[in-house]
Protein backbone atom coordinates (compact mmCIF):
# COMPACT_ATOMS: atom_id res chain seq x y z
CA UNK A 1 0.00 0.00 0.00
CA UNK A 2 1.49 3.23 -0.69
CA UNK A 3 1.88 5.36 2.01
CA UNK A 4 0.75 8.96 2.26
CA UNK A 5 3.78 11.07 2.43
CA UNK A 6 5.92 8.29 0.52
CA UNK A 7 8.86 10.53 -1.75
CA UNK A 8 7.96 14.13 0.35
CA UNK A 9 10.87 15.02 2.69
CA UNK A 10 9.85 16.75 6.11
CA UNK A 11 11.55 19.21 7.84
CA UNK A 12 11.05 19.43 11.55
CA UNK A 13 12.19 22.05 14.50
CA UNK A 14 12.44 21.01 18.20
CA UNK A 15 12.10 17.17 16.78
CA UNK A 16 13.64 15.18 20.08
CA UNK A 17 10.79 15.24 21.88
CA UNK A 18 7.27 15.59 22.88
CA UNK A 19 4.78 17.05 20.06
CA UNK A 20 8.25 16.99 17.37
CA UNK A 21 9.04 13.35 18.00
CA UNK A 22 5.14 12.22 17.79
CA UNK A 23 5.03 14.67 14.49
CA UNK A 24 8.34 12.91 12.90
CA UNK A 25 7.49 9.60 14.05
CA UNK A 26 4.09 10.02 12.29
CA UNK A 27 5.81 11.28 8.83
CA UNK A 28 8.03 8.72 9.15
CA UNK A 29 5.55 5.87 9.36
CA UNK A 30 3.36 7.46 6.59
CA UNK A 31 6.98 7.49 4.16
CA UNK A 32 8.46 10.60 4.25
CA UNK A 33 11.72 11.47 4.69
CA UNK A 34 13.02 13.03 7.89
CA UNK A 35 15.19 16.26 8.20
CA UNK A 36 15.24 16.63 12.20
CA UNK A 37 16.79 19.91 14.10
CA UNK A 38 16.82 20.26 18.19
CA UNK A 39 19.27 22.19 20.33
CA UNK A 40 19.49 19.21 22.76
CA UNK A 41 21.95 16.99 21.57
CA UNK A 42 21.12 13.56 23.52
CA UNK A 43 17.25 13.48 23.04
CA UNK A 44 18.20 14.20 19.36
CA UNK A 45 20.95 11.75 18.73
CA UNK A 46 18.44 9.61 20.82
CA UNK A 47 15.28 9.99 18.69
CA UNK A 48 17.37 9.83 15.59
CA UNK A 49 18.84 6.42 16.19
CA UNK A 50 15.33 4.88 17.07
CA UNK A 51 13.72 6.38 14.15
CA UNK A 52 16.69 4.93 12.10
CA UNK A 53 16.60 1.18 13.81
CA UNK A 54 12.78 1.54 12.53
CA UNK A 55 14.37 1.47 9.00
CA UNK A 56 13.23 4.78 8.20
CA UNK A 57 15.32 7.36 6.64
CA UNK A 58 16.03 10.01 8.86
CA UNK A 59 19.07 13.51 8.76
CA UNK A 60 19.33 15.47 11.66
CA UNK A 61 21.27 18.01 13.27
CA UNK A 62 21.81 19.96 16.14
CA UNK A 63 21.07 23.47 15.87
CA UNK A 64 19.59 26.71 17.41
CA UNK A 65 16.43 27.71 14.98
CA UNK A 66 16.67 31.42 16.12
CA UNK A 67 20.62 31.33 14.60
CA UNK A 68 20.09 31.88 11.17
CA UNK A 69 23.16 30.50 10.24
CA UNK A 70 22.86 27.32 11.69
CA UNK A 71 19.00 26.84 10.10
CA UNK A 72 20.62 28.06 6.55
CA UNK A 73 23.63 25.69 6.60
CA UNK A 74 21.48 22.32 7.55
CA UNK A 75 18.62 23.38 5.15
CA UNK A 76 21.53 23.33 2.20
CA UNK A 77 22.44 20.16 3.96
CA UNK A 78 19.14 18.37 3.94
CA UNK A 79 18.22 19.68 0.24
CA UNK A 80 20.92 18.52 -0.98
CA UNK A 81 20.78 15.53 0.50
CA UNK A 82 16.95 15.13 -0.46
CA UNK A 83 16.98 16.90 -3.80
CA UNK A 84 14.24 18.90 -1.88
CA UNK A 85 11.86 19.85 0.66
CA UNK A 86 8.17 19.57 0.66
CA UNK A 87 6.97 20.10 4.22
CA UNK A 88 8.25 22.38 6.98
CA UNK A 89 6.76 21.85 10.92
CA UNK A 90 7.77 24.51 13.02
CA UNK A 91 7.37 23.31 16.08
CA UNK A 92 10.70 24.37 18.17
CA UNK A 93 9.49 25.88 21.51
CA UNK A 94 10.45 26.96 24.59
CA UNK A 95 8.50 28.56 27.99
CA UNK A 96 10.20 31.06 30.47
CA UNK A 97 6.64 31.45 32.44
CA UNK A 98 6.30 34.31 34.75
CA UNK A 99 3.62 37.18 35.95
CA UNK A 100 4.49 40.38 34.15
CA UNK A 101 6.01 42.15 37.09
CA UNK A 102 8.38 39.13 37.16
CA UNK A 103 9.77 38.81 34.18
CA UNK A 104 12.66 39.32 33.10
CA UNK A 105 14.11 40.73 29.52
CA UNK A 106 15.92 37.49 28.96
CA UNK A 107 12.39 36.02 29.47
CA UNK A 108 10.68 37.81 26.91
CA UNK A 109 13.49 37.48 24.45
CA UNK A 110 13.87 33.59 24.48
CA UNK A 111 10.33 33.00 23.68
CA UNK A 112 10.28 35.48 21.46
CA UNK A 113 13.31 34.20 19.48
CA UNK A 114 12.45 30.28 19.61
CA UNK A 115 9.12 30.76 18.34
CA UNK A 116 9.23 34.18 16.42
CA UNK A 117 12.63 34.64 15.07
CA UNK A 118 13.21 31.01 14.35
CA UNK A 119 9.68 29.83 12.45
CA UNK A 120 10.66 33.14 10.29
CA UNK A 121 14.61 31.45 9.71
CA UNK A 122 12.98 28.20 9.15
CA UNK A 123 10.19 29.45 6.56
CA UNK A 124 12.60 31.72 4.99
CA UNK A 125 15.35 29.11 4.25
CA UNK A 126 13.03 26.40 2.84
CA UNK A 127 10.29 28.33 0.85
CA UNK A 128 13.50 29.20 -1.98
CA UNK A 129 13.15 25.37 -2.31
CA UNK A 130 9.54 24.80 -2.51
CA UNK A 131 8.54 28.15 -4.55
CA UNK A 132 11.62 26.04 -7.12
CA UNK A 133 9.27 23.20 -6.76
CA UNK A 134 5.91 24.69 -6.82
CA UNK A 135 4.64 22.63 -4.01
CA UNK A 136 4.94 22.95 -0.42
CA UNK A 137 3.35 22.59 3.18
CA UNK A 138 4.58 25.03 5.80
CA UNK A 139 2.84 24.15 9.20
CA UNK A 140 3.40 26.34 12.58
CA UNK A 141 2.88 25.25 15.92
CA UNK A 142 0.80 27.67 17.88
CA UNK A 143 -1.09 26.76 21.01
CA UNK A 144 -4.54 27.72 23.18
CA UNK A 145 -2.17 30.14 24.98
CA UNK A 146 -2.17 32.77 22.29
CA UNK A 147 -5.83 33.69 23.59
CA UNK A 148 -4.36 34.81 26.56
CA UNK A 149 -2.77 32.37 29.81
CA UNK A 150 -1.37 34.05 33.00
CA UNK A 151 1.87 33.62 33.42
CA UNK A 152 2.47 33.90 29.61
CA UNK A 153 2.46 37.20 28.22
CA UNK A 154 5.76 36.24 26.60
CA UNK A 155 4.65 32.58 25.09
CA UNK A 156 1.02 33.95 24.99
CA UNK A 157 2.68 36.98 22.47
CA UNK A 158 4.41 34.72 20.34
CA UNK A 159 1.87 31.90 19.85
CA UNK A 160 -0.28 34.57 18.83
CA UNK A 161 2.12 36.19 16.33
CA UNK A 162 2.65 33.10 15.16
CA UNK A 163 -1.13 33.15 13.98
CA UNK A 164 -0.46 36.57 11.78
CA UNK A 165 2.85 35.13 10.15
CA UNK A 166 0.69 31.69 9.02
CA UNK A 167 -1.69 34.14 7.17
CA UNK A 168 0.58 36.32 5.82
CA UNK A 169 2.76 33.46 4.39
CA UNK A 170 -0.63 32.20 3.58
CA UNK A 171 -1.33 35.12 1.53
CA UNK A 172 2.25 35.49 0.02
CA UNK A 173 3.28 31.60 -0.93
CA UNK A 174 -0.25 30.47 -1.80
CA UNK A 175 0.11 31.53 -5.52
CA UNK A 176 3.47 28.74 -5.73
CA UNK A 177 1.49 25.78 -4.44
CA UNK A 178 2.85 26.37 -1.04
CA UNK A 179 0.09 26.24 1.66
CA UNK A 180 0.60 27.62 5.53
CA UNK A 181 -1.53 26.70 8.52
CA UNK A 182 -0.61 26.60 11.94
CA UNK A 183 -1.90 24.03 14.29
CA UNK A 184 -2.74 25.40 18.15
CA UNK A 185 -2.74 22.57 20.96
CA UNK A 186 -4.78 22.72 24.04
CA UNK A 187 -3.26 20.87 27.38
CA UNK A 188 -0.89 18.21 25.88
CA UNK A 189 1.11 15.46 27.99
CA UNK A 190 4.51 16.25 27.51
CA UNK A 191 8.29 17.75 29.40
CA UNK A 192 6.85 20.99 28.77
CA UNK A 193 3.56 20.57 30.79
CA UNK A 194 5.65 18.33 33.20
CA UNK A 195 7.87 21.48 33.70
CA UNK A 196 5.08 23.63 33.58
CA UNK A 197 3.78 21.39 37.05
CA UNK A 198 7.14 21.47 38.33
CA UNK A 199 7.52 25.15 38.49
CA UNK A 200 4.31 25.81 40.17
CA UNK A 201 5.06 23.29 42.46
CA UNK A 202 2.13 20.81 42.12
CA UNK A 203 2.27 16.97 40.89
CA UNK A 204 2.13 16.54 37.52
CA UNK A 205 -0.93 13.74 37.58
CA UNK A 206 -2.73 16.87 39.42
CA UNK A 207 -2.20 19.35 36.68
CA UNK A 208 -3.36 16.44 34.54
CA UNK A 209 -6.41 15.50 36.51
CA UNK A 210 -7.28 19.44 36.43
CA UNK A 211 -7.01 20.20 33.05
CA UNK A 212 -9.16 17.11 32.10
CA UNK A 213 -11.79 18.19 34.06
CA UNK A 214 -12.03 21.16 31.71
CA UNK A 215 -11.75 19.34 28.99
CA UNK A 216 -15.22 18.73 27.27
CA UNK A 217 -13.94 14.85 25.46
CA UNK A 218 -12.71 14.08 29.08
CA UNK A 219 -9.25 13.59 28.55
CA UNK A 220 -5.67 15.23 27.96
CA UNK A 221 -3.84 15.55 24.58
CA UNK A 222 -1.27 13.34 23.70
CA UNK A 223 1.99 14.29 20.68
CA UNK A 224 -0.24 11.62 17.98
CA UNK A 225 -3.26 13.81 18.52
CA UNK A 226 -1.32 16.96 17.59
CA UNK A 227 0.81 14.93 14.56
CA UNK A 228 -2.86 13.96 13.19
CA UNK A 229 -3.58 17.68 12.83
CA UNK A 230 -0.47 18.43 11.10
CA UNK A 231 -0.34 15.42 8.75
CA UNK A 232 -4.21 16.43 7.89
CA UNK A 233 -2.30 20.05 6.61
CA UNK A 234 0.72 18.35 5.05
CA UNK A 235 -1.38 16.56 2.93
CA UNK A 236 -1.79 16.63 -1.06
CA UNK A 237 -5.52 16.95 -1.04
CA UNK A 238 -5.53 19.67 2.03
CA UNK A 239 -4.40 22.10 -1.03
CA UNK A 240 -7.41 24.29 -0.91
CA UNK A 241 -6.91 24.73 2.85
CA UNK A 242 -4.60 27.88 3.66
CA UNK A 243 -4.10 30.23 6.72
CA UNK A 244 -6.05 28.45 8.77
CA UNK A 245 -5.64 28.22 12.66
CA UNK A 246 -6.67 24.28 13.88
CA UNK A 247 -7.11 24.54 17.53
CA UNK A 248 -6.79 20.56 19.09
CA UNK A 249 -7.86 20.61 22.66
CA UNK A 250 -10.88 18.50 23.00
CA UNK A 251 -13.47 21.60 23.13
CA UNK A 252 -13.93 24.95 21.15
CA UNK A 253 -11.71 27.78 21.47
CA UNK A 254 -10.92 30.87 19.23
Amino acid sequence: MMKRFEGRVAFITGASKGIGKGVATKFAEEGAKLCMIDVDELALAKTASELKEKGFDVLHQVADVSNREQVEDFVEAAAKEYGKIDILVNNAGVIRDNLLFKMEDSDWDMVMNVHLKGSFNCARAVQKYMVENKYGRIINTSSTSALGNRGQANYSTAKAGLQGFTKTLAIELGKYGITTNAVAPGFIETDMTKATAERIGIPFEDMVKHSVSQIPVGRSGKPEDIANAVLFFAMEESSFVNGQVLYVAGGPKA
